[in-house]
């Protein structure tokens, strides 16, 4: 999402804000005080971040920057777990 006030070429659209909001609201109900970041990457439109909470608790947080479903692996000590994300949604992932 990219705000510039005072130009014309601006990108400010409903549905980025809108999902702006969600990851926020995500991040802020699942990664608690005093998480640490342990992880980051962007495969394709897949953008992520993964946390590690003061009581052990990893959380991923998955945002889908594309329009069609993705499916994707999550994996954490040699094992994983296969998921899909809907298009323009996000997912948050405990364990």
């Amino acid at each position: 999402m990219l705000y510039l006030p005072g130009r014309r070429d601006y990108q400010w659209q409903y549905g980025d804000a809108q999902r702006s909001y969600y990851t926020v609201a995500h991040a802020a109900k699942f990664v608690r005080p005093g998480s640490v970041r342990i992880a980051t990457n962007v495969p394709g439109s897949l953008q992520n971040v993964a946390f590690k909470n003061p009581d052990g608790k990893k959380v991923l947080i998955v945002l889908n920057t594309g329009a069609a479903s993705q499916t994707f692996d999550i994996g954490y000590r040699g094992k994983a777990v296969t998921t899909t994300l809907a298009g323009g949604s996000t997912g948050t992932y405990v364990w």
